[in-house]
This record gives structure tokens, C-alpha cells and sequence, in this order.
């Protein structure tokens, strides 16, 4: 299958992944996770939610935890827009599209547009969301990994192609895909997709889906971080939570480290992605059969980690049509 087309004019303008929606079963066994080993900053809770963001972000939260009484799932995905008027133009381009969208009163934000992608991913695109003052310099505030930011989430599609389209049409580049054999004449097992301005807000792999495998965020001196996280969870009675790691991705080239919270949601802990600004940065390819795809050292990933993810609340995953390969898959 072709890599998709890319638009250099796309109908409204994304700027970056934005913020996950989770909903958990108990939100003090969440929040001790995502405080205390994360090292997320907590900037506002209550009983049914907590808000919390990277120690550099500005925005009010990149990660939302909502308590619910049925199973734990992923409740969306959201995206910044650059303006106001940018979410006009994104209702109109999903309504010409097919899609059903649905404006929503979401706290901390201003106008907030729903929608599903193609893959039925709920995503969600704001322009504004309050801000408190960045954390960066609070060094005695900080716990677990203090990651600076939200990076990307990698997100199990059914059928991969239609979804690489849909956000290739809103603009997003490709960096690095796998494929069979390497190149875009057999059909894609993962794909990195990119608006930021570095490798990926968004990887999709063929699975089933949509489910979400993982949210990640950037860490700073990961050698250390990564190793120190690993040793904070074992003192915290959370060694069981570490899943995979730390390793380096071929695909990528990052550091990373996987965590399981206390529903299953799945973290990656990973050194900053490399820059993706210049057009004739070419998309990179990858061969499933490289065994440095995955990670270019140490054991592969676990069966947990290549099988397991959230389901999207209310969404029926289906079976990965064609199936992906068996060899091995990646996302950083």
C-alpha cells in the first residue's frame, strides 16, 4: 500500500497531541501511581476526577483520570488546534466527511469539538485550555520521573490505511513505518505520524482495534531516569507495574520504559523523539523482520505488551483487517 498523502494545506490547522482521557477504578490508587511514580503534577482533583500534566507543561492537563464504576477504559484522545476558528473549520470539513460531531461543555477548556476518527478513535480538538505556572524550576516538587510533557499515543486500528489517510488529510507527516518488507509496496504493520515538529503525536498499528496501547511522555536524562523509576517502583511495592524495559526502540531510536497503572492503561517513559521539521525529511522505513524494530537490544517485548490494550469506552474493537504480520511489531 502507498504511505498516505500528506496535506501541506490541510482544512484546519492541529498543532500537537494534546491530553488523554482515562477512566479507573479507584482514583487514589491512580493518582499514588501517576503522582508518586510518573511523577505527573497534580493540578486540580475531586472525587470523580484528577487533572494532571508534565512539570513543563503550561496547559491545564495532558492526562485526565475519571473514576467509573464499570470496567476501566480509555475515554478519548484530544488535540490542539491553533485557533478558534480552526474548530469551525474542522466541524465543517468532519460534517462534509460524514462524521458526526458534537460540541461539548469540557471544564478547563474553551469550545470543544467531538468526533471519531475513521478507526472510531474518539478524539476531541480544543484551542484553548487554562494554564497554571510551569513546574520546571519547583526541583523539590519533583517525584517519579517528573516528565516534562505528553509526547504521543500509539493507538491499535482494525484497518490501518484508512486511518494513516484521515491523518494524513488533517496534515500530520509520516516519520518511520514498518512494513513487510521495509517499504510502502506491502501493506503497513505500524506507522508514526507527526504535527509537532518531532518524530509522532500519533502511531497507529495494525491490530485490533481501536484500542489504546499506550500514552507517553518525555523524560530528561534517561539513561538515569529510566533505571531510577524502575527502583522507585520496587520501593513503592509497585515492581509488578514495570512491563517492559528500559530498552532502546530501533524504530525511533528512543529510550523507553513501559508501566501498567493499577486498571492496565499503559505508559511509556521515553528520551526526547528527534526532530521532523524540513520537507525533505523522507519517512523512514522498517522490514517486520529486523529484529532491531522492536528494540535493538535485551529481551523482546513481552506477549502482554504486543496483545494487550484499553479498550475505548463504548467502542467495539474489531479483528485487524488484513491481519498484521506476526513477526515483530513496534511503536515507540
Amino acid at each position: 500500500m502507498a504511505l498516505p498523502s500528506v496535506s501541506q494545506s490541510p482544512p484546519f490547522h492541529v498543532t500537537r497531541l494534546s491530553h488523554v482521557v482515562l477512566n479507573v477504578s479507584d482514583l487514589g490508587a491512580s493518582r499514588h501511581f501517576y503522582e508518586q511514580l510518573i511523577g505527573l503534577v497534580v493540578t486540580a482533583a475531586d472525587e470523580e476526577t484528577i487533572y494532571l500534566r508534565g512539570v513543563e507543561e503550561i496547559c491545564h492537563h495532558s492526562l485526565v483520570l475519571r473514576r467509573s464504576d464499570q470496567e476501566p477504559t480509555a475515554e478519548r484522545i484530544g488535540f490542539r488546534v491553533l485557533t478558534d476558528p480552526d474548530l469551525d473549520a474542522a466541524a465543517s470539513f468532519f460534517e462534509t466527511q460524514g462524521h458526526t460531531v458534537d460540541w461539548a461543555d469540557v471544564p478547563h477548556h474553551g469550545r470543544t469539538l467531538r468526533v471519531s476518527d475513521v478507526a472510531s478513535t474518539p478524539l476531541e480538538f480544543c484551542a484553548r485550555m487554562s494554564t497554571r505556572r510551569r513546574e520546571i524550576l519547583r526541583f523539590d516538587r519533583f517525584k517519579g520521573a517528573a516528565p516534562p510533557r505528553i509526547d504521543h499515543v500509539q493507538v491499535h486500528v482494525a484497518d490501518i490505511a484508512p486511518a494513516a489517510d484521515f491523518y494524513g488529510a488533517l496534515g500530520f507527516r509520516v516519520s518511520e513505518y514498518a512494513s513487510q518488507d521495509g517499504t510502502p509496496e506491502t501493506p503497513l504493520r505500524s506507522i508514526f505520524l507527526a504535527r509537532k515538529g518531532n518524530a509522532n503525536d500519533i502511531v497507529l498499528l495494525s491490530n485490533e482495534g481501536p484500542r489504546l496501547h499506550h500514552v507517553a511522555f518525555v523524560v530528561h536524562d534517561p539513561s538515569t531516569v529510566l533505571l531510577r523509576v524502575c527502583d522507585i517502583a520496587a520501593s513503592l511495592g509497585l515492581r509488578e507495574h514495570v512491563e517492559w524495559g528500559p530498552h532502546r526502540h530501533g524504530l525511533g531510536a528512543e529510550q523507553f520504559l513501559y508501566l501498567r497503572d493499577p486498571d492496565g492503561h499503559r505508559v511509556e517513559l521515553l528520551s526526547p523523539p528527534y526532530q521532523l521539521i524540513d520537507l525533505d525529511d523522507e519517512p523512514y522505513g522498517w522490514a517486520t523482520s529486523d529484529r532491531d524494530v522492536a528494540n535493538t537490544w535485551g529481551p523482546s517485548a513481552p506477549a502482554t505488551w504486543r496483545a494487550e490494550a484499553s479498550r475505548f469506552r463504548g467502542v467495539a474493537a474489531r479483528a485487524p483487517t488484513p491481519a498484521g504480520p506476526s513477526s515483530p511489531a513496534h511503536a515507540a
